[in-house]
C-alpha cells in the first residue's frame, strides 16, 4: 500500500465526516428547532422517552448531538434528569440507522432494480437534485434540503473513497496481523472508544470499520469488541459538553458513559461465556457492512431492554458518582439558565430559547411596572427597594439576552432566523426601557411623599384605569411572542393615548378651579408621560413581532387596522371598560 493510498484514505475521511456534519446541519435546520421542542415537551415517560430519543437520533444521525441536547436541557433546568434517561437509551438505538445506509452501499447484484439500492448508484442523482435546489431556490427550506442530498452525496462518495483506498491491506500482511490483535476483547473495545473518542462520532467510526470490512481482512471476532468500544467512546461529545455546567448536567453525561459501560460489560461477558460452550462459527468469517449493522443495533437494541427496567438504578448511581453538594441544595435556580451554551449549536432552538427568555424579561418589568403603580395609592420604602431590585434583575436579563444573541450572529443564520435575531434585540431593549418608566412612575411616587403630599382620590383612580390599560396592553404584547395578534396592542394603545390625553385635560381643569397645585400637576405628568412612553414602546415591540420573518423590519401600519369591524369592536368595548370615573 502507497503514500497515495494513505492520502486518499484520509482525503475520503475527510469528505465522509464533512459528508456527515452537513447532512445532520441539514436535517436540523430543516426541522426548524421543532426537534428539540418534542424532546423538550414530550418525554412524561419513560418509554415515550426512548422513542423521542430514538427518532430524533435517527433524524440528525447523531447521537451525541441528542445527548449534549439532553446535558444542555438537564442544565438549564428545562428537563429533569429521570427524564434524560430514556432519551440516551433511545439515543443509542437511533444512531445505528446510519450504519445500515451505509451497508447497502455493499450491495452487488447484475439486477438493475437491486443495484438502485446501491447509494453509490443513486446518489450522483441526489446531488443534482441537491445542488439545483441550493443554487436556484429562495426557499430556506429547500436550500436545507438540497444541503441533506448533497451531504448524503459527499458521505458516500467518502465512503466509496475509503473502501477503495484500503482494497489493497487486503494483501499486506502486517494488516491482517494488527487486526488479529484487537480479536482480544479488552483491546478491541479500548481501539473502537479511542477512535470514537477521536472523531466524536460512533455513526462515523462505525462507518470506517464497514469501509475496512470491504477488504475481506477484517472477521466478525475482529469487528464484535470494536463496535462495544465505539458505543463507549462516543459518550466523550456529553462529557466534554458537562464540562462547566452544573452537577445534575454533569449526571446527565455519567448516566451516558453507565449505560455504555455496563452494557458493553454485560454483552460481551455473556456473549463470550456462552462461545465457549456453542463455539460461534461465525467469528472467524469475515465481516460485511451489513453484519456490523446488525451487531452494531443488536447489541444497543438488547442492552436498553435490559436496563431499560434499572432506569432509576442508573439515575441513582449518578448521584452516588456525583454527590448532591450543601451548595447545591441551596442553590437557586436562575430564571434565564436556558439560554445554555450548548444550544448554540441549534441556532433555531437558541433563538426559541431567547424568545422565552424575553417574555421572562417583559414579565419581570410587568410586575415592576405593578409595584410602581401601587406606590400611587400609598408610599412605601419597601416596595421602592423592590421596584429598584427589580429594574436591576431587568437590566442583567437585557444584558444576557443581547450576549447570547450576538453570539448566535456569530453562526450561520438563514434569512428568517435572522430577522428573528434582530426583532429580539431590539425588543429587549424596549422592555428594559418599560422597566426604566416603572422605575420613574416609583420615583416620582417617592417625591410627591417626600413633600408629605398625595393625589385627590379622584386622581388616584383615573391613574389607577390608565394602569390597567397599560397593564393589560403589556399582557397583549407578551401574547404577541406566541400568537401574533396584533389588533390587540393597536386597539390598547389607542386607548391608553386618549386616557392620557383626557387626564392631562382634567388636570388643566381642576388647575383652574384651584384644586390641584403646579407641583402635584408636575408629578401627575410625569406619571402619565411614563405611561405613554410604556405604550409607545409595547406598540414598537408589537410592530416588530408582527413583521417577524418577512424581509423588511418595519412597524406594522395602523391605520389598515382601524378600517377593519373586529378592531373597530374591540376598541369600543375597551373604550367602555377603561372610561375614567
Amino acid at each position: 500500500m502507497s503514500i497515495f493510498n494513505f492520502l486518499t484514505l484520509f482525503g475520503g475521511l475527510a469528505l465522509f465526516l464533512y459528508g456527515m456534519e452537513l447532512m445532520g446541519a441539514g436535517l436540523e435546520r430543516a426541522s426548524g428547532g421543532k426537534l428539540e421542542k418534542i424532546l423538550e415537551n414530550l418525554t412524561s415517560n419513560i418509554f415515550k422517552a426512548v422513542l423521542l430519543g430514538m427518532g430524533v437520533t435517527a433524524v440528525i444521525q447523531s447521537s451525541s448531538a441528542t445527548t449534549v441536547m439532553v446535558v444542555g436541557f438537564v442544565n438549564s433546568g428545562i428537563m429533569p434528569l429521570s427524564r434524560a434517561v430514556g432519551i440516551i437509551m433511545g439515543a443509542n438505538i437511533g444512531t445505528t440507522v446510519t450504519a445500515w445506509i451505509l451497508s447497502l452501499a455493499g450491495i452487488e447484484s447484475s439486477n438493475m432494480f437491486i443495484q438502485l439500492l446501491n447509494p453509490n448508484s443513486f446518489s450522483p442523482i441526489l446531488a443534482v437534485i441537491g445542488i439545483c435546489l441550493i443554487m436556484f431556490s429562495k426557499n430556506e427550506k429547500h436550500k436545507d434540503i438540497g444541503n441533506i442530498l448533497i451531504g448524503f452525496t459527499i458521505l458516500m462518495f467518502g465512503m466509496d473513497t475509503m473502501s477503495g483506498a484500503v482494497e489493497p491491506l487486503a494483501d499486506v500482511p502486517a494488516f491482517t496481523n494488527i487486526l488479529i490483535m484487537f480479536s482480544n476483547p479488552v483491546l478491541g473495545v479500548l481501539a473502537g472508544a479511542a477512535l470514537t473518542a477521536i472523531i466524536q462520532s460512533s455513526s462515523a467510526s462505525v462507518g470506517i470499520l464497514q469501509a475496512l470490512c470491504m477488504t475481506g481482512s477484517v472477521k466478525y471476532g475482529t469487528a464484535l469488541p470494536i463496535i462495544m468500544g465505539q458505543n463507549i467512546g462516543t459518550c466523550i461529545t456529553a462529557i466534554l459538553s458537562s464540562i462547566g455546567a452544573n452537577r445534575n448536567a454533569k449526571r446527565a453525561a455519567c448516566i451516558h458513559l453507565l449505560f455504555n459501560l455496563i452494557g458493553t460489560v454485560l454483552f460481551l461477558s455473556v456473549f463470550y461465556t456462552v462461545n465457549l460452550f456453542v463455539d460461534f462459527a461465525f467469528l472467524d468469517q469475515s465481516a460485511t457492512p451489513a453484519g456490523i449493522a446488525v451487531i452494531h443495533t443488536t447489541f444497543n437494541v438488547t442492552v436498553t431492554l435490559i436496563l431499560l427496567p434499572f432506569n432509576k438504578v442508573l439515575e441513582k448511581l449518578a448521584y452516588v458518582i456525583i454527590r448532591v453538594t450543601d451548595e447545591e441544595k441551596n442553590e437557586t435556580p436562575k430564571r434565564l439558565d436556558i439560554l445554555d451554551e450548548r444550544f448554540l449549536e441549534m441556532p433555531n432552538y437558541a433563538l426559541e430559547q431567547s424568545k422565552v427568555a424575553s417574555v421572562t424579561m417583559f414579565r419581570e418589568a410587568k410586575e415592576s411596572l405593578e409595584m410602581a403603580a401601587s406606590l400611587v395609592a400609598e408610599y412605601s420604602q419597601e416596595v421602592m427597594n423592590k421596584v429598584r431590585k427589580s429594574e436591576d434583575t431587568v437590566d442583567g436579563y437585557e444584558d444576557q439576552i443581547c450576549k447570547y444573541l450576538l453570539t448566535i450572529s456569530r453562526k450561520n443564520l438563514d434569512e428568517r432566523e435572522s430577522q428573528t435575531l434582530s426583532v429580539l434585540l431590539y425588543s429587549a431593549t424596549d422592555i428594559e426601557t418599560i422597566s426604566d418608566m416603572a422605575c420613574n412612575i416609583a420615583l416620582a411616587c417617592k417625591n410627591l411623599a417626600a413633600k408629605d403630599s398625595e393625589f385627590s382620590n379622584k386622581a388616584k383612580k383615573e391613574l389607577q384605569v390608565e394602569q390597567d390599560a397599560v397593564d393589560n396592553m403589556i399582557e397583549a404584547t407578551i401574547n404577541m411572542f406566541e400568537e401574533r395578534r396584533a389588533q390587540d396592542v393597536y386597539a390598547y394603545y389607542r386607548v391608553v393615548s386618549e386616557l392620557a390625553a383626557e387626564m392631562q385635560e382634567r388636570h388643566v381643569e381642576r388647575l383652574r378651579h384651584n384644586e390641584c397645585t403646579v407641583d402635584m400637576g408636575i408629578v401627575l405628568t410625569d406619571i402619565i408621560s411614563s405611561y405613554e412612553r410604556i405604550a409607545d414602546k409595547c406598540i414598537k415591540i408589537a410592530g416588530y413581532l408582527s413583521q417577524m420573518g418577512s424581509k423588511e423590519l418595519e412597524i406594522h401600519d395602523h391605520e389598515h387596522l382601524q378600517e377593519r369591524s373586529d378592531y373597530q369592536e374591540l376598541y369600543r368595548s375597551l373604550r367602555e371598560r377603561y372610561a375614567l370615573p
